[in-house]
């Protein structure tokens, strides 16, 4: 039990940190923060999303293959799939306003989504199995 504690906690760091290195007040500004770590290096930009390799420990670690675990998995792939896709447009010099045309303000539910939601996931992925 102290186990998932554990899991759990770690998972919420994460989601924490990743959170806090892209934090910015516009979704244009957030993926100009993306870029600028994309484009110093691919790998390290990878790396910065511990999350995502973190849940692949869990999926295995847990041997669990549930529908829900792996829809986590999935979505955070399809995230950094996603913003890796907008870093190439931008690096081959497509305007940010012609990728996304609207720029949402970013507030604190917005930007901290990910803390709650994939946590809370986890869990219910770990109680259904």
């Amino acid at each position: 039990m102290m186990d998932i504690y554990l899991l759990i906690s770690v998972f919420i760091l994460l989601e924490l940190f990743e959170s806090t290195w892209q934090k910015s007040a516009t979704l244009h500004h957030y993926l100009e923060t993306n870029f600028y770590v994309y484009n110093k290096n691919l790998f390290f930009y990878l790396l910065l999303h511990l999350s995502f390799f973190y849940c692949i420990f869990l999926v295995f670690y847990l041997n669990n293959f549930s529908f829900l675990m792996l829809s986590i998995f999935f979505m955070k792939f399809a995230d950094i799939s996603f913003k890796l896709s907008i870093m190439k447009k931008i690096e081959n010099k497509i305007e940010l306003n012609d990728i996304i045309p609207f720029n949402i303000n970013m507030g604190l539910t917005f930007r901290y989504a990910n803390v709650f939601i994939y946590p809370l996931s986890f869990i219910l992925a770990t109680i259904l199995q």
